[in-house]
């Protein structure tokens, strides 16, 4: 075990002891929340679990949300699966773990909550569809779609975070499901991510998809419904019905929901990877893209790590090749300041309790003490007006060189993968397989660019103001 993991649990015993009532938005009293995604096939699901388990070991009490078959839960978590579905098992409920104290258990059925949330749409859309002679399909003939399980995911994340369980309202879950019986809140909730780069990006797909309703459906729109019926007839086309603006401003609000409780202060990021002769470049792009997201990293998790100094020639090479890889990532975390915590290899797939806190000690760290994405050091001026900058800082050359500077801070990111375009008011940066759109400034908004370079883990956009939009200062206009 690492020296530093001792520190870690014990500022793990303090975190989420006194909770306190949540917002109703998760930003401020809700829940910690843990997000662990990783490699695939690297053991999230089994961190996820082990997490879980040393929270409630300390005496927390914790919601493990996970999109794993039951059986396969049922296995990690070391109890029986139930023969048939019924209550002890219905998705979208969550269920005390058997032997595990403090343990409850939430499982994701995507396929359910799309079918539901399908069924609802063609409800509200009722009145379009009889218009164009189309007959509802019925919720036995819908079929999960491909990219749906990590919306279904986060929509049962929000929910759990209303008034600090997803079921003090008693909304229950997306098909109707009351709370079970000795379920009263919790303190942490880990969530089980998709594999990298799905599990990243799909932290800010709540963003993103807000961006887009905005685009399509302009909430200014809306003001305009009393001459719906004139504008119909001057442009002769139907315009677009009620439902479609309340369906948005319903999903917009849902959205903004999923926003507050991602980017809250207790929210963090735990990346789990094998010590495999790809890991340090997979980890170090995946560190790139959470500080693009703008996302806290609790920790690197490395699993699966087989004793060293064993007499048996072919895991004692297997041992050297993965210690050489976790110098590597020991190199990658320390440049960023973020912890590494080493996981055991047991020897068999890991089952129950006693497995699970075998791999705890390890894992376990403060959830509410994850590393701030904030910006580097700051070497020039600040311009005073960028006051809406969402990320980084920028940098006023005005007065040297006559350029706004913007920097954003990508420590891990390499030149070969950069992505870099302006658009309107927008500035897509990308790095590998993690791409976000950032809102331009006012200020550089009224610039444009003249060039970018990545120096010292940090991307500076060089912007020079256009002398059609920018004021003068000549004396001869404002």
């Amino acid at each position: 075990m690492p020296a530093d993991t001792a520190d870690n649990a014990d500022k793990t015993e303090g975190a989420g002891s006194a909770v306190e009532a949540d917002t109703g938005d998760g930003t401020v009293d809700g829940p910690h929340t843990v997000l662990v995604t990783g490699a695939g096939g690297s053991g999230r699901t089994t961190v996820a679990a082990a997490t879980a388990c040393a929270a409630a070991g300390l005496g927390h009490r914790v919601l493990l949300v996970s999109p794993e078959p039951a059986a396969r839960l049922a296995a990690l978590l070391g109890h029986e699966a139930p023969e048939r579905a019924g209550s002890a098992d219905e998705p979208g409920v969550p269920r005390a773990v058997p032997g595990i104290p403090g343990l409850w258990l939430l499982r994701v059925d995507a396929g359910q909550e799309f079918r539901t949330r399908a069924v609802q749409l063609q409800e509200r859309g009722k009145a379009a569809l009889d218009l164009l002679g189309a007959v509802p399909l019925d919720e036995d003939e819908l079929t999960q779609l491909p990219g749906t399980a990590g919306p279904a995911l986060l929509h049962a994340l929000r929910t759990a975070h209303r008034g600090g369980t997803g079921y003090a309202d008693g909304a229950g879950s997306a098909h109707g499901a009351e709370a079970p019986d000795g379920f009263d809140g919790v303190d942490i909730v880990v969530a089980d991510l998709p594999p990298l780069p799905d599990g990243l990006n799909l932290l800010v797909l709540p963003e993103q998809t807000r961006r887009w309703l905005t685009r399509l459906v302009p909430p200014e729109r809306q003001t305009a419904r009393s001459l719906r019926p004139v504008l119909a007839q001057l442009a002769g086309a139907p315009m677009p019905a009620q439902w479609l603006y309340e369906t948005t401003t319903r999903w917009s609000g849902e959205l903004a929901g999923t926003e507050r409780v991602l980017g809250a202060p207790r929210t963090v990021v735990r990346l789990v990877t094998e010590p495999g002769p790809l890991a340090a470049d997979e980890l170090r792009t995946a560190l790139a893209g959470a500080r693009l997201h703008g996302l806290r990293l609790e920790s690197v998790i490395v699993n699966r790590l087989v004793p060293a100094g064993s007499a048996d020639s072919w895991l004692a090479g297997l041992s050297g090749r993965q210690q050489e890889t976790l110098a590597r990532l020991r190199e990658e975390c320390a440049a960023l300041d973020v912890p590494l915590c080493e996981l055991p290899h047991l020897g068999r797939d890991p089952r129950g309790a006693d497995d699970l806190t075998a791999l705890a000690r390890a894992a376990r760290s403060a959830a509410a003490h994850g590393v701030e994405p904030g910006p580097p050091p700051r070497t020039g001026r600040v311009y005073a007006a960028a006051d809406d900058v969402p990320q980084g800082w920028v940098e006023d050359r005005l007065a040297e060189d006559g350029l706004l500077v913007w920097h954003l801070p990508l420590p891990g990111a390499v030149r070969e993968e950069l992505q870099l375009v302006r658009r309107g008011e927008v500035l897509t940066v990308g790095v590998g397989p993690y791409r976000r759109v950032l809102p331009l400034p006012a200020a550089l908004r009224r610039c444009r660019v003249s060039g970018a370079g990545l120096t010292d883990g940090t991307l500076r956009v060089r912007f020079t103001p256009d002398p059609q939009l920018w004021p003068r200062t000549d004396g001869t206009g404002s």
